[in-house]
């Protein structure tokens, strides 16, 4: 799945997203819409975590959906 899908599916995708970052609040989700720089920046934020960090966390999360679909 790219990421294109994952934006288009954003909202299909919430618990999924809720399950590997918990901390998103619902305000947050809202606003990120699966924008994947959005996302990134607000995981730097809430988890204290570096860009580098975070990219790998999205790209392993993107590939964990890809492999399922």
């Amino acid at each position: 799945m790219n990421w294109d899908q994952v934006e288009g599916n954003w909202k299909q995708l919430k618990g999924k997203v809720r399950q590997q970052w918990g901390k998103l609040t619902d305000d947050q989700f809202e606003q990120i819409k699966g924008n994947r720089q959005m996302l990134s920046g607000k995981l730097q934020e809430l988890y204290g975590i570096s860009k580098e960090e975070a990219e790998k966390q999205i790209s392993a999360f993107n590939k964990e959906c890809s492999t399922k679909h």
